[in-house]
């Protein structure tokens, strides 16, 4: 079976942004999408007539429900962090599966921001693509049950059950919109001057009370194992590794999973420290800093490569 190169294309990045919803990882959606590619042309669907893309997300879809499966089964060393995913002007080439529907519960921005896709992480897989193909793609009940050999009955049951649990997130739910990405960034200057100050108090005021901290090592490089909670233990961490690394260290800001974030380089990193990681801020309404999410995996790193960063896995 041969598949023109702009219906692939097109393909490609729809099926792209399915499975990174589904996983959180970059670089386990590359593998899937061209799984599903591979057995597109080795077993191609019986009706050729028709378009590819419901049957290559079908396929797709069950292959993230495999690897989430998976993944759930292997203990994980430390907190799981998602990848973290270029979302400026690569936003409409990776991110979106399809057009933005007024109908859906999500939008394609949200879908992919941190704090979305650690809400799903509480979902079981099969809740998770439920979720996703009826509240952010807008499938209908009948399309969903089809891509995932469900009833339309248990597609009910798996989408309440899943809402319920994603019911704190919409509580508390902030779209990343222009206004709260300019939050997020006068949130991370702020927080950039108390560290370049060396002030501990500062950092703590830019804190909640119940601020959290986690950090994402994958086992391969040093990270906090545990989370690290209140904003006094967060405010003493941050400060003392500042104080360490501060001097090695090159820092920019960029647009990652819909909201301002910060890449850091440590180019002269010894082993077992990374040479490249990121940090994501999630603030509250009065725009304190309610949750600090640092990725230093090096195997979660791979979207950075768009932006010309390398990450050496040591």
């Amino acid at each position: 079976m041969s598949i023109a190169a702009e219906v692939y294309e097109a393909d490609r990045r729809a099926l792209w942004g399915l499975c990174y919803r589904m996983t959180g990882s970059a670089a386990d959606a590359d593998d899937i999408v061209q799984e599903t590619f591979v057995r597109a042309i080795q077993r191609p669907p019986r009706r050729t007539n028709e378009s590819l893309r419901p049957w290559l997300m079908r396929v797709a879809t069950n292959l993230s429900l495999d690897h989430l499966r998976r993944r759930k089964r292997r203990d994980y060393r430390g907190p799981w962090l998602p990848s973290p995913l270029p979302t400026d002007e690569m936003e409409t080439a990776i991110t979106a599966p399809v057009s933005d529907s007024p109908a859906a519960r999500y939008d394609l921005r949200e879908s992919v921001s941190f704090a979305f896709l650690l809400a799903l992480e509480a979902l079981t897989p099969m809740q998770r693509a439920v979720l996703l193909l009826r509240d952010v793609l807008d499938y209908s009940t009948e399309e969903t049950a089809a891509a995932l050999h469900l009833s339309e009955a248990n597609v009910k049951v798996h989408l309440h059950r899943a809402r319920r649990r994603l019911d704190t997130y919409d509580k508390e739910r902030f779209k990343p919109d222009s206004l709260r990405a300019a939050a997020t960034q006068e949130a991370i200057e702020r927080f950039l001057s108390c560290l370049n100050r060396g002030d501990v108090e500062c950092l703590e005021k830019l804190l909640t009370e119940d601020a959290v901290s986690l950090s994402d090592g994958g086992g391969k490089v040093y990270a906090a194992l545990n989370p690290i909670y209140g904003r006094s233990k967060v405010a003493r961490l941050i400060a003392g590794l500042n104080e360490k690394l501060k001097l090695h260290l090159r820092i920019a800001f960029r647009n990652l999973n819909g909201l301002p974030a910060l890449v850091v380089e440590h180019p002269a990193a010894p082993d077992g420290i990374a040479p490249l990681f990121t940090m994501h801020f999630e603030i509250d309404s009065e725009g304190k800093i309610r949750r600090l999410s640092t990725v230093l995996a090096p195997d979660k790193l791979t979207a950075l490569n768009e932006l010309g960063y390398s990450n050496s896995d040591k």
